[in-house]
């Protein structure tokens, strides 16, 4: 079993469709992916994938790939967040908040957390934010154990396509026993 560092290093090196700049943020990287699949995998919490209005695409990519049959891996539990909870819009304060983490906790016993993907100043952004444990793929906003990019970079659907990748290979490979992403 390899040491999780070293394997995703040698994974971007190695798949060319994945880009070198992940390489360089390689120490961004391993902390966050490794905290979320340790619960995913360990903890078995379900995953409630959620985005701003501008990579709705993303979310259904996410959705469409994490458990296609290409895998040859056992399916994993991703949900759409707004599947749950179809009016973000309206989710404004605490007290919202509550309610809908009440259902959740209803509906989820095991637990579960949010995978956010989108701007900082989006309102989802802000529901990702008051949950507990999310998983962050932020932009323009560097906040404590989520992945900053930001909005302007250049081919930025194309870097979420790369780290979505990268990501999917890392459940599989802790799925069949090839990595440990606690080394």
């Amino acid at each position: 079993m390899q040491e999780f560092l070293n394997w995703t290093i040698n994974t971007i090196r190695e798949d060319k469709l994945i880009g070198s700049w992940l390489e360089e943020r390689k120490y961004d990287w391993t902390p966050l992916v490794s905290k979320s699949i340790e619960r995913l995998i360990n903890k078995e919490r379900t995953v409630l994938v959620l985005t701003d209005d501008d990579r709705d695409w993303f979310l259904k990519y996410i959705l469409t790939n994490i458990n296609s049959s290409s895998n040859q891996r056992p399916y994993l539990p991703f949900y759409d967040f707004k599947s749950f909870v179809d009016k973000t819009n309206t989710l404004r304060n605490e007290n919202d908040i509550n309610l809908i983490q009440d259902m959740l906790n209803i509906s989820f016993p095991n637990g579960y957390y949010i995978w956010y993907i989108g701007r900082s100043s989006h309102q989802n952004a802000n529901i990702a934010k008051m949950f507990k444990n999310s998983f962050m793929w932020i932009f323009d906003e560097e906040i404590p154990n989520s992945f900053y990019l930001s909005s302007r970079e250049e081919a930025l659907d194309m870097k979420l396509l790369q780290m979505f990748r990268l990501y999917n290979k890392t459940l599989s490979g802790v799925l069949f026993a090839q990595i440990d992403v606690n080394k």
